[in-house]
């Protein structure tokens, strides 16, 4: 069986030295026969694709994205005005991107976590706090009013350290949260088993966890039944104002709208402006084969669970259930690769290097399942801002509104983005309207070469931080200074 060695003092090594350790045999053999493709979206319930548009129209209200946010903002516009005329285009199928890939943990918070909240908006952070909690419980509700299918799990999410000097952040956090339930090292293994495990929190109540695409796909049917009209492989291409509508410009006619709600996220906005506000960054994860009954009581997962870890490159886990009723694990995370140029591009989406780390990783962090395989292997295109959390924009005199910048946050955060870009459409003054996380935009990042060369120096800030537990070097204290840091 692998052993994970460790460092003269004791600590566990560093994850970017697990691979060696493992060995490329052990590797090779756990990726034999994988299937490079989400596993989310080869579901059998995939809904058929729509037809596209062709020809003209007009409505009330243009919906740009099938995501995630695209979705909520068509849903909750007929939940608020059922004989608004609502128009949703999506340039592939409904799901298939960020929306279908994520690791389905769907979060209340809004801003990455209340440390990063508190840096960037120390003034709202506790009423965002508060907005977020509304906002998942209304995720539920939606899902539980409609009968969605998603595979909803309220069983929270357990945060473990897996160096000795991260449970004194752990007693931190517990000691600021009472509905932490705090664990050593012993009662952590009582639920997942682990020798890397130093200790953990178990949040029951911040998180839940869906099946993404099945959500997206839940989602679509909902906005179906209410009246929204739907148009799959209908990119929208250009965006031209007239004295009182917006016109938008598809491969094979065009859609005239009072406004218009932009939800293309890490894909290019139709308002140009925006281009240097985000950044895609492509995230990866394995999913398991299903696992036998042995294996999981040599790993002892009782609780349906989500599982991350407290470093900067994180990990996350959590497991998922056939429709035959066998039980996976999902493990993603840790490398975000950016490449140069801006681009989302399918190639992106298969990075074995990263996978070969991922699939090493488990195996260090889950010795007893040596010889496990990873069924599957996937990609996808995260929209990334400088402040890790959504923004907003308004242009046309408020007739378009923009939102995007959700850095791994949209499972949940894209319906209170929604209801943020239909309050502005709607010209009045609200609560959400005035918020400074609405008003406030993230600093851009540089054009190229610059922005590539600024990740790249970011990513290794935070690998040579993780290696020195915690302690962040000049590089990322500048950018910390600047507005442009990360502390989730």
């Amino acid at each position: 069986m692998s052993s994970i060695p460790a460092t003269s003092n004791g600590f566990p090594v560093s994850y970017d030295r697990i691979e060696a350790s493992i060995g490329k045999p052990a590797i090779d053999a756990s990726l034999d026969g994988t299937t490079y493709a989400p596993y989310w979206l080869r579901h059998p319930d995939r809904p058929a694709a729509l037809p596209s548009l062709e020809g003209n129209l007009t409505t009330d209200l243009l919906v740009v994205g099938g995501g995630y946010c695209g979705l909520w903002t068509a849903l909750l516009a007929k939940e608020e005005n059922p004989d608004r005329e609502v128009v949703l285009i999506e340039g592939q199928t409904v799901g298939w991107a960020a929306s279908g890939r994520n690791g389905g943990f769907c979060e209340a918070s809004l801003v990455h976590g209340e440390s990063n909240g508190e840096k960037h908006l120390p003034g709202e952070n506790q009423r965002l706090a508060e907005l977020g909690a509304e906002n998942l419980a209304g995720i539920i509700g939606t899902v539980k009013k409609y009968d969605i299918d998603c595979d909803l799990v309220e069983s929270g999410v357990l945060t473990v350290a897996t160096e000795k000097h991260q449970v004194q952040w752990l007693k931190e956090e517990a000691a600021q949260d009472p509905e932490l339930v705090a664990m050593d090292a012993s009662h952590v293994r009582t639920h997942i088993d682990s020798p890397l495990f130093e200790g953990g929190n178990w949040d029951r109540h911040g998180t839940v966890l869906v099946h993404p695409a099945k959500l997206a796909w839940g989602l679509r049917r909902v906005c179906l039944n209410l009246g929204v009209r739907i148009f799959e492989h209908t990119k929208g291409e250009e965006l031209i104002s007239t004295s009182t509508e917006i016109r938008v410009r598809t491969g094979a006619g065009h859609i005239t709208a009072r406004s218009v709600a932009l939800a293309t996220n890490a894909f290019p906005s139709l308002l140009k402006r925006h281009r240097l506000h985000t950044i895609p960054v492509f995230d990866y994860a394995l999913m398991t084969e299903p696992l036998t009954a042995a294996q999981r009581q040599f790993i002892g997962w009782k609780e349906n669970m989500g599982l991350a870890d407290m470093n900067n490159r994180f990990h996350y886990s959590r497991p998922t259930i056939d429709e035959d009723g066998g039980w996976r694990l999902l493990y993603g995370g840790y490398d975000a690769i950016y490449h140069y140029g801006r681009e989302v591009k399918p190639q992106y989406d298969r990075h074995d290097a990263t996978f070969r780390k991922l699939a090493a990783h488990f195996l260090g962090t889950f010795p007893q399942l040596e010889g496990i395989k990873f069924s599957h292997a996937w990609g996808g295109a995260i929209d990334t801002c400088s402040r890790f959390f959504a923004f907003f924009d308004t242009s046309h005199s408020g007739r378009v509104a923009y939102c995007a910048g959700f850095t791994g946050l949209g499972v949940g955060a894209t319906r209170f983005g929604a209801r943020v870009m239909l309050d502005l459409l709607s010209g009045s003054k609200t609560e959400l309207t005035e918020l400074e996380m609405a008003r406030k935009k993230p600093l851009p990042f540089p054009p190229e070469p610059a922005a590539w060369l600024g990740v790249k120096l970011m990513t290794h800030g935070l690998v040579q931080a993780d290696r020195n537990e915690g302690r962040r070097g000049p590089f990322l204290r500048a950018m910390d200074a600047v507005g442009m840091g990360f502390d989730s």
